[in-house]
């Protein structure tokens, strides 16, 4: 998930909960699902857990209906959690925490470039440690999605859900002028066009507030996935050809009047409520989304000369469930552990947690219920020509920062995109 974006993933009736006993006895029955520990006495274990779904988000019900249902299943093991909404306060709070010596047993947090400070403080144990012991670990988990590795390429978390980003388009608008679907530049130019001409905002955004999906597509448009997911140390060519495309943007018209004062927020209810055609979101956004009918998700379009292929697409598994040295090392502790983070990333669990929105972790049936809407994301995602992770997983906070708040500047001319990506590049370079 990431921080910057709400990211939406029903309480489950049951799990696959995998274990091995610990050394303290008995037997283990092997069903064609599950490994079944026998009843034998265990020593009490409180286990002190953190995760990210707390708070608004939807999957905290979700998450605290297992963390039930695990408790009943081992009376033994007592979970003392402590979940909250992933803000910057939370990060600094989890980050000082591991500094200290207080980190958990049990975490859900991120994988990427946000997880820097938790990592540096070197109290993760890595999945090939914990599968050396218990191999039915993360057993259910795609590969691909195990592939979302921490930065410097260890797999420590087990993840969940992952998330797409894609142009939602208000389907009936286009059906109203006979529009086609911008699936390559000038469709877009030309829905851009008409939409501007009837008095419709042609696509929702604030650049001043969060410009950031903008930034991804166009970089990526431009540039192709190679360059794009580089960290050059000077503006690379490509990469100012996709952020001046912000102010040949504006100068068609095709941001609100007042994209430099909106916030995020209203720039999605104009999108929600039909007064704009466009608006680049994320997976997260389809729950929230009131007609399910009339909208759907397309490809962003490649840029006039951009080196990517045709339905290119932002996206990837942000974060996972970590188990800390603390746990593992403490003989009465690791068991537990190990079957909670199981219990979270079955196949069942995720699917509950993931229920049609992004991408699941693991193998799962889309649900019965899904919507249009949330059908035409699943096409999209499964018809990804390659799937790119965003640039702050890769920039520091400070850089990208920058960067984000550079971009007013950059569509009316104020600044060029040379000399913000420097100083967003030099800023980096020193992190």
């Amino acid at each position: 998930m990431r921080i910057k974006y709400k990211r939406v993933l029903s309480v489950i009736g049951s799990f696959i909960l995998l274990g091995l006993l610990s050394a303290c006895g008995g037997e283990i029955k092997e069903t064609s699902t599950q490994l079944v520990p026998t009843q034998a006495e265990h020593v009490p274990v409180t286990l002190h857990t953190v995760s990210m779904f707390g708070g608004t988000d939807p999957n905290d019900s979700n998450y605290q209906a297992i963390n039930k249902q695990f408790m009943n299943d081992y009376p033994y093991v007592r979970i003392e959690d402590d979940s909250q909404s992933a803000d910057q306060d939370w990060k600094s709070k989890i980050a000082a925490d591991f500094a200290v010596g207080n980190e958990p047993d049990v975490i859900q947090y991120f994988t990427d470039a946000n997880a820097s400070d938790v990592l540096a403080a070197n109290k993760f144990v890595t999945i090939e440690e914990i599968k050396s012991i218990y191999p039915e670990y993360a057993s259910d988990i795609l590969e691909s999605a195990l592939a979302a590795a921490n930065p410097d390429g260890i797999q420590r978390a087990v993840p969940t859900t992952g998330y797409w980003e894609g142009l939602f388009c208000n389907k009936d608008l286009f059906d109203q002028y006979s529009l086609a679907l911008p699936t390559d530049w000038n469709k877009l130019l030309l829905a851009i066009r008409t939409f501007q001409e009837k008095g419709i905002v042609p696509i929702a955004v604030s650049l001043d507030n969060v410009p950031h999906y903008w930034i991804e597509f166009l970089i990526l448009s431009a540039a192709g996935p190679e360059s794009y997911t580089s960290i050059p140390t000077r503006a690379p060519e490509d990469w100012c050809k996709g952020l001046a495309m912000f102010r040949s943007l504006r100068e068609l018209g095709a941001f609100p009047s007042n994209t430099d004062t909106i916030d995020n927020d209203y720039a999605s209810e104009m999108f929600k409520n039909k007064e704009a055609a466009m608006q680049l979101e994320g997976s997260w956004y389809v729950s929230g989304i009131r007609d399910q009918e009339n909208t759907v998700v397309v490809a962003f379009p490649v840029i006039p000369e951009g080196k990517a292929k045709p339905g290119f697409m932002v996206g990837g598994i942000s974060s996972g469930f970590y188990i800390t040295k603390k746990a593992w090392e403490d003989p009465d502790k690791q068991e537990a552990a190990v079957k909670f983070v199981m219990a979270h990333t079955s196949s069942k669990a995720i699917a509950t947690y993931w229920k049609g929105n992004g991408q699941a972790a693991a193998k799962v049936d889309p649900p019965s219920y899904m919507t249009p809407l949330g059908q035409s994301g699943l096409r999209y995602s499964n018809a990804a020509s390659s799937i790119c992770t965003p640039t702050d997983s890769r920039l520091s906070q400070e850089a990208y920062n920058t960067l984000v708040a550079g971009i007013v500047d950059i569509s009316t001319g104020a600044r060029t995109p040379e000399n913000l990506l420097n100083e967003v590049l030099s800023i980096n370079s020193k992190k």
